[in-house]
């Protein structure tokens, strides 16, 4: 990260911890002022209001019964409650046989396929076998015939060279020569 980015995302951050900062403590201290300017200023033309509200009453007083029950007592008699239960045990139980089934057909499937597997290795094991011997029978011809080739050049240089020796005389030694290039040919 380059030295400007770094600078731009830094002013990023720090413009995204301040903007809602002062929001918050900009409003607060709005209201506290225009409240303590109100007060301070000429009096509202509205006279104070007079409540006949009655005392706070306490959680007690509202709800006796509230105060008394335990979370163990919830919805302990509650029918619903235990027939909804049942039901979740009942779907766990048969989510958890239809993944035991799940399983099982996929090892069924994969016993399939490995039992497959097994019987065909062989037919393939032969078929390697046979590309295997018929792979040396064409190096051994292709050896016999290079080294033929090899023997058949060096007979005819040979020939050549006894012609070019003699000076296109031949003598029985170059036809000697001349009929084993015959012989080979």
């Amino acid at each position: 990260m380059s030295r400007r980015s770094a600078t731009c995302l830094r002013c990023c951050l720090v413009m995204f911890a301040v903007v809602p900062a002062r929001c918050v403590s900009g409003l607060a201290l709005y209201w506290k002022f225009k409240g303590d300017l109100k007060l301070k200023g000429i009096s509202s033309s509205c006279p104070s209001c007079l409540c006949d509200c009655p005392s706070p009453q306490t959680l007690f007083q509202i709800a006796p019964g509230l105060v008394n029950l335990s979370v163990t007592d919830c919805g302990k008699d509650d029918l619903d409650l235990e027939e909804m239960e049942k039901q979740y045990v009942d779907l766990l139980s048969e989510e958890l046989k239809l993944q035991e089934t799940v399983g099982e057909e996929h090892s069924q499937h994969m016993n399939i396929i490995f039992g497959e597997a097994r019987r065909l290795a062989p037919q393939y094991q032969r078929e390697a076998e046979k590309c295997n011997a018929a792979i040396e029978t064409c190096e051994l011809a292709r050896e016999r015939a290079q080294a033929l080739l090899t023997k058949n050049i060096t007979l005819l240089w040979e020939k050549k060279s006894a012609a070019a020796w003699l000076g296109g005389r031949i003598n029985y030694y170059s036809q000697h020569i001349l009929d084993r290039c015959s012989i080979c040919m």
